[in-house]
């Protein structure tokens, strides 16, 4: 399995794998580097899946100080996550479920089961929490949706389950497409999901919601074609942000008019309308 390994100064550790969790990454393990430094630094491992190419393109986000590597590790010590995943409770309505996980849920509860397979995301991260609930909240029965940067699946398959006709999943991953259409045969949706790893700057047509759950300076390479997808009267969510440093994501996907906002854990969501 291929690690991504993040080499950072210690006082930035914590932004680093917030950065990371924003990417949808299931662990994020803190180590000490094997040689001594003038400087004290720190080692974040942790994995975005085993595509060389979409794990560099997001690597290459990072700040420049930030050094980074690549490193082959055992798929058996690194599954040993899958051992302490739980079901997360997004609403008491709402939960999103490792398929792998009993869970018991009352009747009038949506569960939403998700096996991430080679590509990451449970379902779990704030940002991923926040965009479900806006994105429940912008639903409406026979809605079109396109989702930039699907990952696993999650907000694809959750989309259907609130309504949505007919969904659109695009990833840089080629891990991706694959996995999400798995889960939405896992979760009974799969002849509304499409999954490819076509562009944004190459979708054509225009959709009644548009939600990418991305870092910022993704959103602000992609701010003009996300506007471009977005119908007239339709909705945008954006997350992938901090609480206090997204001022620069709203002007890049101005004149889009901002009419909600929620928060959690020091990420926030953002939803934007024509």
């Amino acid at each position: 399995m291929l690690a991504l390994v993040v080499t950072v100064p210690a006082g930035e550790a914590e932004l680093a794998s917030d950065m990371l969790w924003s990417l949808g990454v299931l662990a994020v393990e803190e180590r000490e580097p094997d040689s001594g430094t003038a400087d004290h630094l720190v080692e974040l491992w942790t994995s975005l899946g085993n595509d060389v190419d979409s794990v560099t393109h997001a690597a290459e986000g990072f700040p420049k100080r930030w050094r980074w590597h690549l490193a082959n590790v055992d798929e058996t010590v690194a599954d040993s996550w899958r051992q302490h995943a739980v079901a997360t409770w997004v609403e008491s309505d709402l939960v999103i479920a490792p398929a792998w996980v009993p869970i018991n849920a009352d009747r009038g509860v949506t569960v939403i089961r998700i096996e991430p397979g080679a590509t990451f995301g449970l379902g779990d991260h704030p940002t991923t929490v926040l965009s479900l609930r806006a994105l429940r909240t912008a639903m409406f029965p026979g809605a079109t949706v396109l989702d930039v940067g699907c990952g696993s699946g999650v907000l694809s398959v959750a989309a259907c389950r609130f309504g949505a006709g007919r969904v659109d999943a695009i990833d840089i991953s080629t891990a991706a497409p694959p996995v999400t259409l798995a889960n939405a045969e896992l979760n009974e949706v799969g002849g509304r999901i499409t999954a490819s790893t076509t562009p944004l700057a190459e979708v054509d047509g225009q959709y009644d919601v548009v939600v990418a759950n991305i870092l910022a300076p993704a959103l602000i390479d992609l701010g003009n074609d996300l506007r471009r997808v977005v119908k007239p009267g339709g909705v945008l969510i954006v997350s992938g942000l901090l609480v206090d440093n997204h001022a620069h994501v709203r002007a890049a996907l101005a004149p889009m008019q901002l009419v909600g906002e929620e928060q959690r854990d020091g990420w926030t969501a953002l939803t934007l309308r024509w």
